[in-house]
């Protein structure tokens, strides 16, 4: 298959992923604080250590269109570091400096210990 269709497919499914799980936390009631976006950079994160492990572990010459579809398409539409960028510039703007750094300190931190935690669990499983 195509790689930009496989990319475009698991895209979109990404990115209505972000949707769902946005409108998830919105009807939580959680406003003010950019919640949903911290919440997917960090599961995005952790799916990708899952992904990457498993797949260097279980098909070690790799499968391109796996990867394509489910890390660059599903992942790349999941995650949001371009909405994590503008919710850092709007709590910035709104005055609220500390909770900007905060945030961007929890995303980035959280995420990268994620991708470990990810790659942790794959290399610990055995068949």
């Amino acid at each position: 298959m195509n790689a930009f269709l496989l990319v475009g497919a698991g895209g979109a499914l990404g990115a209505m992923g972000r949707y769902g799980f946005g409108v998830m936390v919105a009807r939580s009631g959680t406003l003010g604080f950019p919640y949903a976006t911290l919440g997917v950079n960090i599961l995005g994160s952790l799916f990708m250590g899952v992904l990457i492990g498993a797949l260097a572990k279980f098909l070690p010459g790799g499968q391109n269109e796996i990867r394509l579809f489910l890390a660059v398409g599903v992942l790349g539409g999941f995650t949001t570091f371009s909405a994590f960028s503008l919710d850092a510039i709007t709590l910035i703007e709104r005055g609220e400096v500390m909770q900007a750094g905060v945030y961007v300190l929890l995303s980035v931190i959280a995420s990268i210990i994620a991708v470990f935690i990810g790659l942790f669990i794959m290399r610990g499983i055995s068949l």
